[in-house]
């Protein structure tokens, strides 16, 4: 129904509808029921995906359900609950994980993994940063949430300011560095696209998949080199870093604690003076 529902839409705005590759799902006999269960998707799906980044229908993805029992379970993160190797149109879940940020469910890993894999193909298999594959990953994947906005506020409580070559880096560390690395791409490719339009992600792509670097294709659709628009982002977060240290430092937690005891203090004073008059009432009518 929701295929069929985007295809209206996509007629009725003078958009050509997507040409959708095929998803060739493999499984070992123990993940069949997963199997079928993604296979039941509608194509129509993972339209939009396609839609947003220009990448045409090319040849079918393959997506290997793995066990954990399997080696390339033990050679992989355990928090880690899928990977997409985009060259060879390759995506590999492991649905017996429980998926993490950004991930919510197993279609949803499938989703993010696919899209890496289009994002590939869309830049004719040009160097992607991956601060912006992950990213761009995460914008296409689903709706920015509501957990998108705390994890980043959180993250900006935790660390502050990382820049690009900083946040590539972070993907290969530990899983809290890894969450990091996804809330501070996604919330980077979000502000980039609300400034120059959802379609300047397509754009560059289909400049890369034309012949030019990433770099190149960055600055010819933005106007501005990568590290000009991370200032930018930076700049627009500033009134989070430049207040959040402030309501988190020791001596202003120490003065909120300290107005709470206080509070607390006039609050019991009160209710004991209350106490009192109520005795003293109390006294009165027994005496009389």
């Amino acid at each position: 129904m929701q295929g069929l529902v985007l295809f209206l839409w996509l007629f009725a705005s003078g958009v050509p509808a997507v040409e959708l590759p095929t998803l060739q799902i493999e499984s070992p006999p123990e993940l069949a029921a997963v199997r079928d269960r993604l296979q039941a998707i509608p194509p129509g799906r993972f339209a939009d995906i396609f839609q947003f980044l220009g990448s045409g229908p090319g040849l079918p993805v393959r997506v290997e359900l793995v066990p954990e029992s399997s080696v390339v379970a033990h050679s992989v993160q355990p928090w880690i609950a899928g990977f997409a190797v985009g060259e060879s149109s390759l995506v590999v879940l492991f649905p017996a994980r429980s998926p993490g940020y950004p991930d919510n469910t197993l279609e949803d890993v499938l989703r993010h993994e696919l899209a890496h894999v289009l994002i590939a193909r869309a830049s004719g298999g040009g160097r992607v940063p991956r601060w912006f594959n992950e990213g761009l990953a995460m914008e296409v994947e689903r709706e920015r949430r509501f957990q998108d906005q705390t994890e980043l506020f959180y993250q900006l409580v935790k660390g502050g300011e990382t820049d690009l070559r900083q946040l590539d880096a972070l993907f290969s560390g530990s899983q809290d560095d890894q969450i990091r690395a996804y809330a501070l791409a996604g919330a980077f490719i979000h502000d980039l696209l609300q400034s120059y339009g959802p379609a300047s992600a397509k754009t560059i792509l289909a400049r890369m998949q034309q012949g030019a670097s990433f770099d190149t294709a960055f600055m010819d659709v933005t106007g501005i080199p990568a590290s000009s628009a991370e200032s930018q982002f930076w700049r627009r977060q500033r009134i989070w870093t430049s207040w959040v240290p402030v309501l988190t430092a020791s001596t202003t937690l120490w003065l909120a604690i300290t107005m709470l005891a206080l509070l607390a203090i006039v609050a019991r004073r009160r209710r004991n003076r209350q106490i009192q008059k109520q005795w003293e009432k109390e006294d009165q009518q027994s005496s009389e």
